[in-house]
């Protein structure tokens, strides 16, 4: 079954890049929207698998467009990844914080634009490991320690969360591992419980803020 997208963007040059590279991997775009208000509106009417999100827009910026879509409060949230030119920018933490499960600089190039919108469509999530490590070391240098697990983590739940936020995907970290995708689907999931995290890049976040990510 094809991936459902929802592009939004408010360069129609970038729209039409994006869609092309979608559409060429058999990705079926389902509307494309040019400010944050229109991405939410079409985004609930359409109910895509993912919605491609910038950050900077006009009307409602990419931020508040995620929390909108994807933010803790909502009841059913479609799954959000954020991309922005910017490796450093303060707006990418907020819409990380805000609930996207992904991000992605323009210039990652199509492997890893599929690769992400892939992931989240399927329940994982990937993140730009070209900026992963400096971007989240910049937040956790600025940001207060998180509080410490509910319960420890177990030795091989620490190996994934130390994966997680280094930016490897469910995959990958089995691999590295020697453990089924179950297995490690397990792992985290009880890493969110135990350190009161939604998603991987929540995860990724909670490593670097509490020195949790290793080198």
């Amino acid at each position: 079954m094809s991936v459902r997208v929802v592009l939004a963007d408010d360069q129609e040059i970038v729209r039409t890049g994006l869609r092309t590279i979608l559409e060429l991997q058999g990705l079926d775009v389902v509307a494309e929207a040019a400010d944050g208000r229109e991405a939410v509106e079409l985004a609930r009417r359409h109910r895509p698998d993912v919605c491609l999100m910038d950050v900077r827009m006009p009307v409602l910026d990419g931020v508040e467009a995620t929390r909108r879509l994807a933010g803790p409060d909502v009841a059913d949230p479609i799954p959000v990844v954020v991309i922005t030119t910017f490796d450093l920018d303060e707006y990418v933490d907020a819409a990380l914080a805000a609930g996207a499960r992904g991000f992605l600089l323009k210039d990652s190039g199509p492997e890893l634009l599929l690769q992400a919108v892939r992931a989240a469509a399927t329940g994982d999530a990937l993140i730009d490991p070209s900026v992963t490590v400096r971007l989240l070391q910049h937040f956790a240098r600025r940001a207060p320690r998180p509080p410490a697990p509910a319960e420890s983590l177990t030795e091989r739940e620490a190996a994934v969360l130390r994966l997680v936020a280094h930016g490897r995907t469910n995959t990958e970290i089995g691999e590295e591992l020697h453990v089924g995708l179950s297995t490690v689907k397990t792992h985290l999931a009880a890493i969110m419980a135990k350190t009161a995290t939604r998603n991987r890049v929540e995860v990724a976040r909670w490593a670097y803020e509490s020195g949790r990510a290793g080198p």
